[in-house]
């Protein structure tokens, strides 16, 4: 952003890259997809770069709300000053906090996650998808994350980028509005396990694997590690990949 301000220029959106996309090295590689995407289809965009702070988002979620504020705050300068008026991120806890807890602190913006976003480029043309593209035929299973579904009621677009690839969608006894969450939302991913019979993601993962499908489509970084977890738990590595929505498009595109 600070290269677009100092040329006297804005971009189209502002790609908000989040924690996971930044220092995970699994989901390093769905940033990267994404970002060569909007590259590919020619979108204007920016990050925010070493100026990004986290959102805040696990700070709330385990209970400080002192370290949300003051993050929230932060970031929140730093958009206002850039006038950053379109937000497009990968991440849906990301998204949840930036649409829909920032306005209450001053700070309002267009957010749209990526897998809305993917959709509206599919649809006004600007992604091609290659003929017999890499899953076309596949069998596909997909997990709604809970922070994309349940909190903000997006199960339509994600489940269009993956027709749009032409594949099987076969859907898990759980999802959409009943779907099982992953095990790492609410600050879970960052503490310790708590006395019970299962894993959540282990219990998610083996629902995900019965579907016999090859692939796991997910559109958030935390549910990609939970569910690898959990097919690497059942030895199913060789034959089950988890791939993030932006990953399949850009191996499928033209």
């Amino acid at each position: 952003m600070a290269e677009f301000l100092a040329e006297g220029t804005e971009p189209e959106v502002l790609f908000w890259v989040g924690c996971a996309g930044s220092f995970d090295q699994r989901a390093q590689k769905i940033t990267k997809a994404f970002a060569q995407i909007l590259d590919k289809v020619g979108v204007s965009f920016a990050i925010m770069g070493k100026e990004e702070m986290c959102t805040g988002d696990p700070a709330r979620r385990a209970g400080n709300e002192f370290l949300f504020q003051m993050m929230a705050y932060n970031n929140i300068q730093l958009l206002n000053g850039y006038n950053v008026k379109k937000i497009v991120t990968a991440c849906p806890h990301c998204f949840n906090v930036l649409k829909n807890e920032y306005p209450a602190l001053g700070g309002s913006y267009e957010v749209i996650h990526h897998a809305t976003y993917l959709q509206q480029l599919i649809d006004t043309g600007k992604v091609v998808m290659k003929e017999g593209g890499t899953f076309k035929g596949r069998k596909i299973t997909y997990h709604d994350s809970c922070y994309l579904g349940r909190a903000n009621d997006i199960y339509e677009a994600p489940r269009a980028v993956l027709e749009a690839m032409d594949v099987e969608l076969v859907e898990m006894k759980r999802c959409r509005t009943k779907g099982l969450c992953c095990g790492a939302g609410g600050a879970q991913m960052f503490k310790e396990d708590e006395p019970g019979n299962t894993r959540i993601n282990l219990e998610r993962s083996e629902e995900a694997v019965a579907t016999g499908a090859s692939v796991i489509a997910a559109n958030c970084p935390f549910c990609t590690t939970m569910l690898m977890d959990g097919v690497k738990n059942q030895e199913k590595e060789d034959d089950v990949q988890v791939l993030d929505i932006a990953e399949m498009i850009y191996m499928s595109m033209q």
